[in-house]
């Protein structure tokens, strides 16, 4: 059997083709990613639900054909030349699949790192780039030599990659790496340099920038253009109004220095554009997908940069030689709700969920995650049309409590949605301050993979119940009044989340090192298995630790479940332990949460190992 995979050599495909679909598919498609061939005339659409690549004429906006994939697609690249598509699929392994567009079939499937996600093609079409989330890496494939592929370490959970014809990758992070109670607590753009293939510079984003979801080089190679959230964690949660906890962002850096040119909200005095997603442009426009709100920024890229060249000649405070124009400095564009008002457009798309978006000439493609369609809009003006990707059905429980999950119209003004704390149900790594424990002890923003299976919840337990949550953040959190209809279908969608495996097993098993870290956990003289117990790794019980501060000293934590905790880092109920060793050492003086101080460092390193493959 014939097997293709980038000219790579035969070791490296891991899977064949004649692959299909079951028969029993689920209801809805959820396009999860777009592109276009190089003529423009086919779109590609990553269909997640179906498990296949479905090829869409631009012209009428009709499915042509589909090839069947082997796993839940997360994300695809086209070649330059056109000649092959490459999908991603993130579990449970991580997998590049080949496609041949002329045949309209499954060419091979290449191994790549775990979570493959956010391939991107260097311009010359050389190489591939592949984001491995769950390994903290980036897999370089070469496209032409067959040379085996090089795997670069970065940062944190990268997402999204981009190009430019300089030779330079610039790597999206999706969220924070290091103490959640820093003095910065901000994800990073790795830059990585292709002719050596190490990261040759890391960008920090503005403070409390989280959920960096995609990235793409403007057609000239000056400019990367970012998307994310950019929290407001320092203050207490108590309104919505102007940004006060949540806004939107798109962070400009110059291509050439990698340096950030400065950040501008998407977001309106009163109206939020949650869960920016997708960026992509041509020469004029810069396009952003706004998923938790439905719609798109469609801005002026000249009329931006002629804002931030003005903006960057003002400091404060404003000089003599300003003019006396006033106006909006350098340092105040990232707080600035009206900077883009007279370079953006924003346009509803009649889609629900639009995380998918590409840029083909003077039109934008955007994909329906949840409403299972496409939107086509002119960026010269005129209202998008909307096509199908599949007939209507009726929406499974789960599914419509994932939509309402991810939708920021549910909340006042739009500002931001469960998502926006919890990318992927798991943590934005910052620290918020909610009401429901006191006012100035801000916690860690918890993953909720395993949290209808915990009673109670929350950090100091004051919820009942994972479903008690639910209404509380509704009503607290989102500011608004639904009906209880909506907060069973998220009920329903959190019951339904499983953890995913650690990257730290090796063939599905306990590496050596983890399994003596797990007869350290076992040892009743370190005492881990006491309070961390049963299915979940908890007992539920709250425990002076000794780690409270301010309001909270004395109070007891609840004992964290330990399922899938290599994920939900920066770990303790404020974030201060940057990596596991820190919570078995620095931070946990006293011996509060584990008698650690007598283990030598191997064995510190041999526990941490065991808890890290949970």
């Amino acid at each position: 059997m014939t097997r293709r995979a980038l000219c790579l050599p035969a070791a490296a495909v891991l899977f064949a083709v004649g692959l299909s679909v079951s028969a029993d598919a689920p209801a809805g498609v959820a396009p999860c990613a777009l592109g276009v061939s190089p003529d423009g005339a086919t779109l590609y659409v990553a269909e997640r639900l179906t498990r296949q690549l479905a090829f869409v004429n631009t012209a009428d906006g009709q499915v042509r054909a589909s090839v069947a994939l082997p796993e839940e697609p997360s994300g695809l690249a086209v070649a330059p030349d056109g000649k092959r598509v490459f999908v991603t699929c993130q579990k449970p392994l991580g997998l590049v699949c080949s496609v041949d567009p002329a045949a309209a079939r499954l060419a091979g499937t290449i191994g790549v790192g775990y979570g493959a996600i956010g391939p991107a093609f260097t311009p010359d079409g050389t190489t591939l780039a592949v984001c491995n989330q769950f390994d903290d890496t980036v897999t370089l494939l070469d496209a032409h030599s067959g040379k085996p592929p090089a795997t670069v370490r970065v940062t944190h959970q990268p997402v999204a990659a981009a190009a430019t014809r300089a030779g330079r990758l610039f790597v999206a992070n999706l969220t924070p790496v290091g103490p959640g109670d820093g003095a910065v607590v901000a994800a990073r753009i790795d830059v990585i340099d292709l002719a050596s293939g190490q990261v040759s510079s890391s960008l920090e984003l503005p403070d409390g920038s989280s959920c960096v979801l995609g990235v793409t080089v403007s057609p000239d190679d000056a400019t990367v253009y970012v998307t994310h959230k950019l929290g407001r964690y320092h203050q207490p949660t108590t309104q919505l109004e102007r940004g006060w906890v949540n806004t939107n962002a798109l962070t400009l850096i110059d291509a050439k220095s990698a340096q950030r040119l400065n950040t501008v909200l998407l977001d309106e005095v009163d109206r939020g554009a949650a869960n920016p997603w997708s960026v992509s442009c041509n020469d004029t426009q810069v396009v952003v997908s706004q998923a938790g709100t439905h719609d798109v920024s469609v801005i002026d890229a000249a009329g931006l940069r002629a804002l931030l060249d003005k903006a960057a000649k003002r400091h404060r405070p404003l000089s003599a030689d300003d003019g006396g124009e006033g106006g909006t400095t350098a340092e105040d564009v990232p707080d600035d709700l009206t900077f883009l008002r007279t370079v953006r457009r924003r346009v509803p798309l009649g889609i629900n969920g639009p995380r998918a978006l590409v840029v083909v000439g003077n039109q934008a493609w955007a994909a329906g995650y949840f409403s299972d369609d496409l939107a086509r809009l002119p960026l010269d003006g005129g209202a998008p049309t909307i096509y199908p990707l599949a007939k209507p059905a009726p929406m499974p429980e789960a599914r419509r409590g994932e939509m309402l999950f991810c939708d920021a119209t549910m909340c006042f003004q739009s500002w931001h949605s469960c998502l926006s704390c919890h990318p992927d149900t798991r943590t934005d790594g910052l620290n918020w301050d909610l009401l429901n424990d006191g006012i100035g002890n801000p916690k860690h923003s918890k993953s909720l993979v395993t949290a209808m299976r915990q009673n109670p919840v929350m950090s100091l337990g004051v919820r009942a119940d994972a479903k008690a949550g639910v209404r509380a953040g509704i009503r607290f959190i989102e500011f608004a009044v639904r009906p209880e209809s909506d907060a069973a279908a998220i009920d329903a969608y959190l019951e339904a989340l499983r953890p995913d495996a650690s990257p730290k097993l090796v063939k599905g098993r306990l590496s050596a090192a983890a399994r003596r870290g797990k007869v350290l956990f076992e040892d009743a003289k370190v005492g881990c298995a006491s309070c961390h117990s049963g299915p979940l790794f908890t007992n539920e019980k709250g425990y002076d630790l000794g780690t409270g501060t301010g309001v909270d000293l004395g109070r007891p934590f609840v004992t964290s479940p330990l399922v899938e905790v290599w994920r939900s880092g920066p770990w303790l109920h404020d974030g201060r332990a940057a990596n596991m060793l820190d919570v078995l050492g620095k931070c946990n003086p006293g011996d509060h949460h584990g008698h650690t101080s007598q283990l030598k460092p191997t064995e510190l390193a041999d526990l941490a190992e065991y808890v890290l493959s949970l």
